[in-house]
């Protein structure tokens, strides 16, 4: 699909090769802090090395297809959310019967088309049938750096379990602090990625 969302296009899953890039993996619900930091981590990476920075996320996320969870936000936001950080593309999977009963080794071979120099997860990463792949496995294939989970200033981690779990207690306003998109949003698109570096660092 292409929106012209960000510096670049979406592509569906499989439609996209490149000669070189730096990649981050994830469902991104609600673009969260935690899911910023992957993001900020990954643009940077790409462009100290000079080649594209590259989203690729799933729609729907994997737990709502399987009917674990409600989403946080629709594809057309994440897929504005993910823009404000100006990656160089964004790949959308259509995650349906079909692409579920993929297996880690499918999924290895639709990241070698990319030509990654870098992988950029969070540690809790799973692809693949049965979540069967894990960052670990990852790095046996590729230079891969798994993140450490954004923690809140009491310890928890960030997650979009945590922000629905607050949105159904009624505590809306620390889901948006978890979030962060009041800041995001009304930051000059220059000082986004730092900004979000920054929040992070002060939790």
């Amino acid at each position: 699909m292409a929106t012209g969302l960000g510096k670049g296009f979406d592509s569906s899953a499989g439609e996209l090769a490149l000669d070189a890039c730096v990649v981050t993996i994830g469902a991104f619900d609600g673009v969260h802090r935690g899911h910023q930091e992957l993001l900020r981590q990954t643009i940077a990476a790409a462009q100290r090395r000079g080649v594209a920075a590259v989203v690729y996320t799933f729609n729907p996320p994997p737990k709502v297809y399987f009917g674990q969870a409600e989403p946080l936000i629709s594809l057309r936001e994440k897929l504005a959310r993910i823009a404000t950080f100006a990656p160089d593309h964004i790949i959308v999977a259509d995650f349906n019967r079909i692409y579920a009963r993929r297996t880690a080794a499918d999924f290895l071979a639709e990241l070698r088309r990319l030509q990654p120099r870098e992988v950029v997860v969070g540690e809790d990463f799973r692809f693949g049938s049965c979540k069967g792949g894990t960052a670990l496995l990852l790095q046996q294939h590729f230079n891969t750096r798994i993140l450490p989970p954004v923690r809140c200033g009491n310890g928890e981690i960030v997650s979009s379990s945590r922000i629905r779990s607050l949105r159904r207690s009624g505590l809306a306003a620390a889901a948006a602090t978890l979030e962060n998109w009041r800041d995001i949003v009304t930051a000059p698109p220059a000082n986004r990625s730092g900004l979000a570096q920054a929040e992070t660092a002060s939790q």
